[in-house]
C-alpha cells in the first residue's frame, strides 16, 4: 500500500503521456460509448415491447444469454471481424455487456405503468402513440434511470478488461505495473485497481443522485401501513 500512495503521489505519474490524465480520460471516453452504443440499443426495444406488452420471456432469455458471454472473450473474437482492433472493439464489447441491464429495466418500466392510468389516457382519445410519448415514457424514466446506472457501474468496472487488446483506460496502468513485476511494479498495480474502484465509486454516487432527482417525490416517500395496529 505504501508503495501506491508514493506512485500516486509522483506529479509525474499523472501529467506524462500515457499517464493517470491521459488514461483516465481514455477509460472514460470507453465507458461513455459503450453506455451510449448500449442505450441506444436496449432502449428503443425495450420500450417499444413494453409498450406492446410483448417479449417479456425473450428479453429474459436475451439478457441471460448475454450476461453468460464472457467480455474478455468478446474483447477476442471482435478484433477477428470488421469492427477490428482496439476502442472500436473495446467500444462494443462493452455495450454488449450494458446490454441486459438496460433493456430489463426499460421493459420493465413501461410495463409498470399502472392500467388504470393507461386506460384513462386511452379514453382520453390517445393514440398508440401518444400514449407511450406522453404517458409511459416519462413513468418509466426512473426505471431507465436505475438502468443506466447499474449498466454505467458495470461497464467502468469492466472497461479495465481493455488492457489485452491496447484498448487504454485505467487498465493500462495495471497492466504496465504487472510488467514490472510485483516486486517494482506492485504499488502500481495496486494504484491502477484503486483508480478504477474510485472512479466506480463517483459514477455510481452521481448516477444515485440523478435517479433520485428523476424519481417523483410520491414515489420516494414510504407506504404507511394500513389497518388496525396490534
Amino acid at each position: 500500500m505504501r508503495q501506491a500512495i508514493v506512485w500516486l503521489n509522483d506529479p509525474l505519474n499523472w501529467t506524462n503521456p500515457g499517464g493517470i490524465l491521459d488514461r483516465l480520460g481514455e477509460h472514460v471516453t470507453l465507458s461513455a460509448g459503450a453506455v451510449a452504443l448500449g442505450c441506444l440499443v436496449a432502449w428503443p426495444v425495450g420500450v417499444w415491447l413494453g409498450h406492446r406488452g410483448r417479449g417479456g420471456n425473450a428479453i429474459v432469455v436475451l439478457s441471460n444469454l448475454t450476461l453468460a458471454i464472457p467480455v474478455l472473450a468478446t474483447l477476442t473474437i471482435l478484433p477477428l471481424t470488421a469492427v477490428g482492433f482496439g476502442r472500436p472493439a473495446v467500444i462494443v464489447a462493452l455495450a454488449i455487456f450494458a446490454v441486459p441491464p438496460l433493456l430489463a429495466t426499460a421493459y420493465t418500466g413501461v410495463r409498470e405503468v399502472d392500467p388504470q392510468t393507461r386506460d384513462a389516457a386511452v379514453g382520453m382519445g390517445l393514440s398508440g402513440g401518444q400514449l407511450l410519448r406522453r404517458v409511459e415514457l416519462p413513468l418509466a424514466v426512473p426505471y431507465l434511470a436505475a438502468g443506466f446506472r447499474t449498466a454505467s457501474v458495470q461497464v467502468v468496472a469492466t472497461a479495465t478488461l481493455a488492457v489485452f487488446v491496447n484498448g487504454g483506460g485505467l487498465g493500462q496502468i495495471i497492466g504496465a505495473g504487472f510488467g514490472l513485476g510485483m516486486v517494482t511494479g506492485g504499488g502500481q498495480i495496486l494504484a491502477g485497481g484503486f483508480l478504477v474502484a474510485v472512479l466506480a465509486l463517483l459514477v455510481e454516487s452521481g448516477l444515485a443522485l440523478a435517479q433520485r432527482a428523476l424519481t417523483p417525490r410520491s414515489l420516494l416517500r414510504p407506504r404507511r401501513l394500513t389497518g388496525a395496529s396490534t
